[in-house]
């Protein structure tokens, strides 16, 4: 190194447009360091050696009642029938079935299923809540998410379900 200060850029964009105005405007600045969330510059500024001795194992199926969330075979099912949820409404959810009836806080939840840090919008956190909601309420007796308002979330589990976590 010569000992010259050297700046350098880092945009966390989920928005590729964004990404690339980025890019394109700071090309002659220096090192520009672009990622889409906050996890994949987690990944590249932290990187985590391998386990190098246990095989990896899988999260365990999470239980609620008759409500399974299996996050290793990417699936949900009610009553053994499979219900037909995103990546990241299964990811909510199973974090929500994993303690039944518990309050999950805006920040804890955005942490567990986002890997960031909660900025103070939940936007993104209440439009896949509202997605779960509907989804889930279209199937009789299954567990529906509460607000506890100012706080976060929880999963009701409905009356004749015994709560079972993990």
């Amino acid at each position: 190194m010569t000992g010259v200060d050297i700046p350098f850029v880092v945009c966390v964009s989920a928005d590729v447009s964004v990404r690339e105005r980025v890019v394109r405007q700071l090309d002659d600045v220096g090192p520009v360091v672009i990622c889409a969330d906050l996890a994949e510059l987690r990944a590249m500024l932290f990187p985590t050696p391998a386990a190098p001795t246990a095989p990896p194992t899988g999260p365990t199926p999470v239980r609620c009642g008759d409500l399974v969330v299996d996050p290793a075979g990417h699936l949900v099912t009610w009553q053994g029938e499979p219900l037909a949820l995103t990546r990241l409404e299964r990811e909510l959810l199973a974090r929500l079935a994993a303690d039944p009836g518990a309050v999950w806080s805006y920040e804890r939840i955005f942490g567990s299923v986002w890997g960031g840090a909660w900025l103070g919008d939940a936007a993104i956190l209440h439009s896949a809540v509202k997605r779960l909601r509907r989804k889930l309420g279209a199937v009789p007796g299954c567990p529906q998410v509460q607000t506890v308002r100012g706080v976060g979330y929880r999963l009701a589990v409905p009356p004749g379900q015994p709560p079972v976590g993990p």
